[in-house]
């Protein structure tokens, strides 16, 4: 291979989409970006009925996306990927409860996890050698309430392992709690932690978490009550430390996705309902305590949101404007520039996306 050829790759990233399908959408989309500047091409598509959520193994071999419909509809699919012309191959899918909206595939490929939003559970899967899902060996079922009329019932909206893998935390919008799981590499794949759970500010309805690149703090993202809640975290232990609004505007709020630049200084929250915006706050990398820098405004309805590798973008899925829109990330200030030249716009209802390393 030559060294052009080379260099070409080092900076493409396969980007995968998943699509709400209720409108024009027909399932998983795969493009190429170039996460130097910011462009990108389409590749292939896979159908799938609302892949509203995908999980890319550590490995990158395999990809598992949830069917965010519920009855003998709500599945979770495995497929393998080949890097080689990016495109999926489905292997297999297994049946979850009502509405899964979240998978996780722990570090070693051995389990797959799933949080069913109206279910009210968690499904583990564990893994075949060839990345496939072998029926569901566990099923974690919750029933608890909250204040507001969104919490009549328990509503599981991820399920997140720690860096190190030892530990899984599982969010329940309706009942305004963290779980915490201990991970064994044998059956049963998850214990209840000590604690169970962690309690959260009544009516808040945690929805995603995310960990600091240091592995010493966590930000959960609340989506009734527009705050980021921040936690110090030490072997599976968390200790609320601060509230912060993400979403400081009045009336309805719906925060949706976290995450943390690669180089630690930033955290990003997407505010969806009537705000449609991406909260910047600088991180104090001392006790992990934000501050609040700004507001970038997107499309409508800005959900799952990703950060390249190199830091130097932030592309955001804008469901109901129908493009995925990238953003350069200033890493002095964290303030975000939006070129529309760089916009993805021959898509339907876009919701998550996932990078897979070329090479």
């Amino acid at each position: 291979m030559n060294s052009l050829f080379c260099l070409f790759l080092s900076s493409h990233l396969y980007m995968l989409v998943g699509t709400y399908t209720s409108g024009a959408s027909d399932g998983i989309y795969v493009y190429r970006f170039d996460e130097e500047t910011g462009m990108s091409e389409y590749v292939s598509e896979t159908e799938l009925s609302n892949p509203s959520f995908l999980a890319v193994s550590a490995c990158e071999r395999f990809v598992y996306s949830v069917s965010e419909n519920t009855g003998n509809d709500a599945h979770v699919y495995a497929f393998s990927f080949d890097k080689n012309i990016g495109k999926l191959s489905l292997l297999n899918g297994q049946l979850t409860g009502d509405a899964p909206c979240y998978v996780s595939v722990d570090q070693t490929g051995s389990f797959v996890v799933t949080a069913n939003y109206m279910g009210g559970n968690l499904s583990v899967f564990p893994l075949a050698a060839d990345g496939s899902l072998l029926p569901v060996a566990e099923n974690f079922k919750f029933m608890r309430t909250g204040p507001t009329s969104r919490q009549q019932q328990s509503h599981l909206h991820s399920a997140v392992f720690s860096p190190t893998r030892r530990h899984l935390f599982a969010a329940d919008l309706g009942g305004d709690v963290l779980y915490k799981f201990s991970t064994r590499n044998e059956a049963p794949f998850l214990i209840s932690g000590i604690p169970t759970s962690y309690a959260l500010e009544p009516g808040s309805g945690p929805r995603h978490l995310t960990f600091h690149p240091n592995g010493k703090f966590v930000y959960l993202i609340n989506e009734l009550s527009g705050k980021v809640t921040v936690f110090s975290y030490d072997d599976g232990n968390l200790v609320a430390i601060q509230y912060i609004a993400a979403d400081i505007s009045d009336g309805v709020k719906g925060s949706a996705d976290v995450h943390v630049s690669p180089d630690g200084r930033f955290l990003y929250a997407s505010n969806r309902a009537n705000t449609n915006n991406i909260a910047i706050f600088s991180i104090n990398v001392a006790d992990g305590k934000l501050t609040l820098v700004g507001h970038q405004p997107t499309g409508r309805h800005p959900r799952n949101f990703i950060i390249t590798p190199n830091g130097k973008f932030l592309l955001v899925a804008s469901q109901n404007s129908h493009i995925i829109q990238v953003f350069e990330i200033d890493k002095n200030t964290g303030l975000l520039t939006e070129d529309i030249s760089k916009q993805i716009t021959a898509i339907n209802r876009p919701v998550c996306i996932k990078f897979i390393k070329i090479r």
